[in-house]
This record gives structure tokens, C-alpha cells and sequence, in this order.
């Protein structure tokens, strides 16, 4: 895209005169062909977002026809649309474009309305998630399936497709395996939509599976399964061979949920068995001084721009750090540690100036922490990483057990994947119904993060402390109480994970997208509103 031309862009608004005609059908099929292409395979998403105070009175083509017919494109644009003070069939129309364009509505009950709505759908969609990753292709069985090296990989999948890969690890190596599937964000979901990954020996001997769920119906958000290969301590076990394994990743999806193909990011890593008479560390199955009643850092808390993904994840420490979330919206960040270390955060919303509506209304907040490998780590009785939100400030809390070698030997989901040091992710998502409980854009969220325990040199027993790093990883801006003085900007990532954004503009509302920038004029009279977002 081109930057922006500000006066040639007051000059072809100055030149809008209303016909009291409204052809959303015949805007969304333009929109779509000023769209730029995806280019050289490029995973990511194309944007139309739809604002009208009033529904298609053009005849043909209908709007949820051509959203249809868009969203049955393999590249097509999501459609996210925009209703400025309507109701019933217009309504209805909005909302049947935007399930048919894989995207969400929004609903803009008064005048101030519409340029906070426009500011969520298009930075949803400009602040997309950055992949990262070799292109491959699985199979839909078994045979010929593509043969992974450690590394990572991009693909996609339908709605109730399996995808099949092959890896051969060795008979002594852990074999970890990492699936990341990114929907639209907010697009329609069941509660019990699941992604399951799952690994086996030869065609036959399953060496176990896992499966991740949605477990709420606001609106898609990433989904992460994961899945190891860890060889026995014995080694006598049907999945102890050298030899190929298979690699499966299924998608399973209700009635109603979005069938949009998703893309996949896929890591395959694998970790060597230590060295001959290395004697590991007892594991470490407890939470202990990082359970639920941890001390965690207070403070003012420092300013900081959580990433799209995994890939740009930003990297924090031990203190007090604030951000702004949108609804639908999962931001990213990551806290190195090492062997005998644990990760202990609380993650806390912000109390928000709220839309009157009769009735209330409930969103969530939830956060998720992730192993260096990618694998999600459950709350173990011990957390519980979803929170009811509507407007009033609310907290959860979530850690992980210390970091040891022999932890991989662990039955429990908690324990088990915390085998290793290294940066470890957290995710922070705002339920996508919160866009109609928050009057702001953006809310904000605090978190606390605390790394429990001395860095040890290795996973041996008895090792000593890491050289340097006694004490965990601090913040370089923390104080002598772990608290993050310093405020500032720490940087961001910008947009990105998307080609292009174009605006269709039903009668009432023209809508123009540049670069980030969203400048709405009401026909009813009210001046221009200019709202900049991240581009």
C-alpha cells in the first residue's frame, strides 16, 4: 500500500453526496477486487470491513450472497462489518455477512460508537499474528507423508481434516511436537472445537495424543496442542524404537463454527538424552513457594507492547508491566528460565468505562503459559487462568512448577512438558464479547511476573548455581525488591500477519483504510473523527 495522500483523501470525501441508495452487495465484491493478492504463498490475513447504518436495498447481488461466495475463496478476505444504530433485518444482514466472511459484527449503538468499532476490527486484523516457517504440505493419511526435520513449518486445515507428517528421531531422543493453529480472531467457535495432535510409532502403536479446546463460544483465538515422544527410562518401551513416527493433527469442528481453513504453525524439535553418568536432579512435581499464595512484585508498573505470536513475543522479567488489549485479542510475551527455575504471574484487567446497555453483559479474561517447546501447561488444581470480565477489574493467576530434566518422566500435564529451560510464553487474551461491555477501544492489563529460584548450571543433581544469574532473571530496570521502576515505551511489533485492508461504505458511513489509519464522516451530520492505529 501507498502512504497516506491526506488531501486527495479530504477531496474525494468532501466529494460524497448521498443518493439514499445503499449497494452493500455490489461494495463488498469492489472492496474484494481492490484487495491485493496473496503473494508467494503468503499466509495471512485480507481485510474488508464493512459500516452501514442501514441494510442493501440494491437487489443484486445480495450481500450475504457474494460474502458467501468470498468466504468460500481459499484466500478469501475475512469480512468483518460494522451497524451503526441499526436493528431487525438490517441487522440480521450485517450479521450474516460477517458469519459468511469468517468475521464478526459489531454493533455501534450511538454516534460515539462507530470510531472505536472501526479502531478494533481494523487493528484486529493489522496487529494479526507473524508467522514464521517453512512451507510444507501433510497428508490427508498416512502414505507420503512429508518427512520434518527439527524446525518450523507453516500449513493449513479444514474443518474436520486430519494432516499427516513424518519425523524419525532416533530411539534415545525426546521428539516434541508443537501445533499452533491461528483463526480470525473472534471468528465463530464452539466451546468444545478442538485441535488434537498425536504421535505413533510405524502405523500402528499410538504413543499418545493430546487435544486442546476453545472452551468458550465469545469468538476464535490461537489454539496450541502439543505432543512428545519421550523414551522410557528403561528403554524397553513399543515407543522407545528408532524408526519413523507419525505426526497427526486433526481438527474437529461443530455446526455453526467458522470453516474458514486455519493456518498451522508447526515446531518439531529434538532433545539429545544427557550424557553417559550424568545423574539428573529429582524431579520437581510441586508448585512450592510459586503456588497460588506467591509474593509477587508490586510497583508502578512499566509500559510494554505485547507481541503477535510466538515469534515476536516480547521478552520481559521479573516486575510490574502494563499493556492495552483489545476484545478478541491475544498478546504475547516471554520470560526466560533456567534449570531449578519456575514462572509465577498474575495477570489483572482494568476497570473501564462501560457501553449502557440494558441488562448485563459478561465477557472473560484468560491467560495461558507456555514451555519453551511450545506446549501449554495446565492450571493443575492449583490455578485458574479464566476470569469473568464486565468491566470491573478482575485477576487471574497462573505458574509453573521448577524446571527439571527428569520432570519428563511426570504423568501430570503440569509437570510433564517442564523439562527444559529456556523463554517461556505467556499469552493474555480479552474475550471478543468484551466489544460490547468496554467504551474504549483497548483496556488495559497489568501483569506481575515473578522467576522463582537460583538458576542452576545444569539439570545434574547437585549442580550449582548458574554463574552470574543467582537469585532467577531480574529485570534490568527492577529494582532490589523485583519491582519495575522505570515507565516507558519498551517497543512493539507493529502490524503484520496481513496483505491488505479495504473498506466498504454502505450509505451513511464512508470508511477509508490506509495504512492504519481510519478516517469516518457520518451522514448525520457529525464532523470527521480520525482514529490511528498501528501500521
Amino acid at each position: 500500500m501507498r502512504g497516506l495522500d491526506r488531501a486527495a483523501l479530504k477531496r474525494a470525501v468532501a466529494a460524497v453526496r448521498p443518493r439514499g441508495d445503499t449497494p452493500i452487495g455490489l461494495s463488498l465484491r469492489k472492496a474484494a477486487e481492490d484487495l491485493p493478492g496473496s503473494s508467494g504463498g503468503a499466509v495471512g490475513t485480507r481485510m474488508i470491513l464493512l459500516v452501514s447504518d442501514g441494510e442493501d436495498n440494491c437487489c443484486a447481488p445480495g450481500p450475504c450472497e457474494v460474502a458467501e461466495r468470498l468466504g468460500k475463496e481459499v484466500a478469501g478476505p475475512r469480512i468483518d462489518t460494522v451497524g451503526f444504530q441499526v436493528r431487525g433485518a438490517a441487522r440480521e444482514q450485517f450479521e450474516c455477512v460477517a458469519a459468511a466472511g469468517h468475521g464478526r459484527y459489531y454493533d455501534a449503538p450511538d454516534a460515539d460508537s462507530p470510531a472505536g468499532q472501526l479502531q478494533r476490527a481494523s487493528q484486529l486484523a493489522a496487529d494479526g499474528y507473524r508467522f514464521r516457517g517453512e512451507r510444507v504440505t501433510g497428508t490427508a493419511t498416512g502414505a507420503g507423508a512429508p518427512v520434518l526435520v527439527p524446525g518450523q513449518y507453516l500449513d493449513t486445515i479444514g474443518p474436520g481434516e486430519k494432516r499427516y507428517y513424518a519425523v524419525d528421531p532416533g530411539d534415545v531422543s525426546t521428539a516434541d511436537f508443537s501445533v499452533t493453529a491461528v483463526p480470525q480472531g473472534g471468528a465463530a467457535v464452539d466451546t468444545f472445537d478442538a485441535m488434537r495432535t498425536s504421535i505413533a510409532y510405524g502405523t500402528d502403536s499410538s504413543c499418545g495424543s493430546e487435544t486442546a479446546r476453545f472452551l468458550q463460544k465469545e469468538g476464535a483465538t490461537p489454539l496450541t496442542s502439543a505432543i512428545a515422544r519421550v523414551p522410557s527410562a528403561r528403554g524397553t518401551g513399543p515407543c522407545d524404537r528408532a524408526g519413523r513416527y507419525r505426526l497427526v493433527v486433526e481438527r474437529e469442528s461443530k455446526k455453526g463454527s467458522d470453516a474458514a481453513r486455519r493456518p498451522l504453525e508447526l515446531v518439531h524439535g529434538v532433545e539429545r538424552p544427557l550424557k553417559k553418568g550424568v545423574v539428573p536432579a529429582q524431579s520437581q512435581p510441586e508448585y512450592g513457594k510459586g503456588g497460588e499464595d506467591a509474593v509477587l512484585p508490586s510497583g508502578d508498573p512499566r509500559d510494554v507492547r505485547g507481541g503477535t505470536g510466538f515469534n515476536d513475543a516480547q521478552k520481559i522479567g521479573r516486575g510490574v508491566w502494563r499493556d492495552r488489549i483489545l476484545p478478541a485479542q491475544t498478546l504475547w510475551y516471554k520470560v526466560p528460565a533456567g534449570w531449578g527455575q519456575q514462572v509465577r504471574y498474575d495477570v489483572e484487567f482494568a476497570n473501564e468505562p462501560t457501553v449502557e446497555r440494558g441488562g448485563s453483559t459478561y465477557s472473560y479474561g484468560a491467560t495461558q503459559l507456555f514451555t519453551p517447546a511450545r506446549f501449554p501447561l495446565a492450571g493443575g488444581g492449583e490455578f485458574t487462568p479464566t476470569t469473568m470480565y464486565g468491566g470491573r477489574p478482575a485477576a487471574n493467576a497462573m505458574g509453573g512448577v521448577p524446571v527439571a530434566w527428569t520432570n519428563r518422566y511426570e504423568s501430570a500435564s503440569r509437570v510433564r512438558p517442564v523439562h527444559a529451560g529456556g523463554d517461556f510464553c505467556i499469552s493474555v487474551t480479552l474475550g471478543a464479547r468484551a466489544a460490547d461491555i468496554a467504551r474504549n477501544a483497548r483496556i488495559d492489563v497489568v501483569l506481575r511476573v515473578s522467576v522463582l529460584g537460583d538458576e542452576l548450571a545444569g539439570p545434574e543433581h547437585n549442580a550449582p548455581a548458574a554463574a552470574g544469574k543467582a537469585g532467577g532473571a531480574v529485570d534490568k530496570n527492577a529494582d532490589n525488591k523485583g519491582n519495575s521502576s522505570s515507565a516507558g515505551d519498551s517497543g512493539g511489533t507493529g502490524g503484520a500477519g496481513w496483505t491488505g485492508i479495504a473498506a466498504a461504505a454502505g450509505a451513511g458511513a464512508v470508511v477509508v483504510v490506509i495504512a492504519g489509519l481510519v478516517s469516518v464522516r457520518g451522514r448525520r451530520g457529525r464532523t470527521a473523527q480520525t482514529t490511528r492505529g498501528s501500521a
